[in-house]
């Protein structure tokens, strides 16, 4: 059976690996580390497709050690254990280099198991994983290991490999491959980043291609159908999940209304809505607030339909959502105001009522205060008259601060007015 064309073209050095020039470069930290000769254990991070198991063979060819691999998702102890079997061996002379995809995917014990053996020496572990390492991954094996982060390649970055991949395979066929300029920048640009998504996304556009006796053409028609939402890296319970709604999150606080659609549009084309809606309540209290109060019940309605309308005309009331976020008045005095109290409520012991505060009930004999004494607000001029809420150790406490913003300005002035201390 013949081999997929991403092992064909998968790079033999590290001059030929796509990507990754914030690692790989000369004078980078893992480029440095893999002309030395001397290999520690490593974890690879990053989305698939981006080189982490390319560089990891390159190195275990530069270093003449024996390279295994095992695959997370389906190791076991006992395949562990055979590996550990090799060491010392007439095999394994120049040492034994374990490359462990998707590490996260092993158990505590699995994990525990290689802990001894990559902690003397006897195995150097190159791991990788897609998920956060420092969440996947036990923190023994961390700190065992040096983590290095592998980044989705570029477009721009991913065009020679394309290119050189149409040329691969104009050679095994025989034939010329005739393909355009523009649609070897739309491969590049619909992978996402991933290299192995490019490539099989180039052999099967040449499957797909007119021939003639020749020739084949790649055509713009049979690109379109193989790379349609191709570019949509996103798993719901992974990293990207999570950095798509921080990323949406923070253009609206920092009301970019573009940035925000982007974001959201991403989330509508995965189909994951119920995360956006909740972060979109979520701003509305956090980030607007009492900048603009009034954007709480609109976020609630706006969620509210679509919710109940379901994909795709949800988009439009969570379009209307973000753009009016984004373009608010924001104000995090509040978001400030509730973290200083619950911070006092968490630091200080319980502490007791102000008396004129408490249900009224029987003062008991020998009380110091006989009475409640509260004096009700109503009874007096604009509402207000001064007495002590805080207890007594928080008397003076200020939580909150009004926001320099028009509202929050008006409920100042307000408060500067029944304090006596504007006319």
């Amino acid at each position: 059976m013949s081999a997929p064309l991403a092992d064909k073209i998968r790079p033999k050095s590290l001059a030929d690996v796509v990507g990754q020039e914030h690692i790989l470069a000369e004078g980078k930290p893992l480029r440095k580390i893999i002309e030395s000769g001397t290999v520690p254990n490593m974890i690879f991070y990053g989305p698939s497709g981006v080189g982490k198991t390319t560089v990891a063979r390159i190195i275990a060819e530069n270093c003449g050690m024996s390279l295994y691999r095992l695959n997370g998702t389906n190791a076991s102890v006992s395949d562990i254990k055979d590996i550990v079997a090799e060491i010392g061996t007439f095999g394994a002379v120049n040492g034994i280099l374990l490359y462990l995809d998707e590490i996260q995917y092993l158990n505590k014990k699995q994990q525990q198991s290689l802990l001894e053996y990559i902690e003397n020496g006897d195995i150097t572990l190159i791991a990788s994983t897609t998920e956060n390492p420092y969440f996947a991954i036990f923190n023994a094996v961390i700190s065992r290991s040096t983590v290095f982060e592998f980044k989705p390649v570029t477009a721009d970055q991913l065009e020679p490999a394309i290119r050189r991949a149409f040329n691969i395979m104009s050679e095994e066929k025989g034939k010329d491959i005739v393909v355009s300029d523009d649609i070897i920048k739309k491969i590049a640009y619909s992978c996402g980043g991933d290299v192995r998504k490019a490539m099989n996304t180039a052999e099967l556009a040449v499957l797909c291609g007119e021939g003639t006796e020749n020739s084949i053409a790649v055509t713009e028609d049979s690109l379109e159908i193989l790379a349609q939402r191709s570019n949509m890296r996103y798993d719901r319970d992974g990293d990207q999940h999570y950095d798509i709604l921080s990323a949406f999150h923070k253009s609206v606080r920092g009301s970019d209304e573009n940035a925000a659609l982007h974001y959201a549009a991403r989330l509508i084309e995965a189909g994951d809505i119920l995360p956006l809606c909740r972060r979109m309540l979520c701003i509305a209290s956090e980030d607007v607030g009492l900048a603009y109060p009034m954007a709480v019940p609109i976020i609630k309605a706006c969620v509210d339909s679509a919710l109940q309308l379901g994909l795709p005309e949800a988009r439009l009331p969570i379009a209307e959502a973000a753009i009016l976020l984004a373009t608010a008045p924001k104000s995090n005095s509040a978001y400030a105001a509730i973290n200083a109290a619950i911070e006092d409520v968490r630091n200080c012991d319980a502490l007791d009522f102000p008396r004129h505060l408490q249900n009224k009930h029987f003062d008991g004999n020998g009380a110091d205060i006989v009475g409640q004494h509260y004096l009700y607000p109503h009874d007096y001029p604009n509402h207000y008259v001064r007495q002590q809420y805080l207890p007594d150790a928080l008397k003076d406490r200020i939580y909150y601060e009004f926001g320099q913003n028009k509202t929050e300005q008006a409920a100042l002035q307000y408060r500067k007015k029944i304090l006596g201390e504007t006319k």
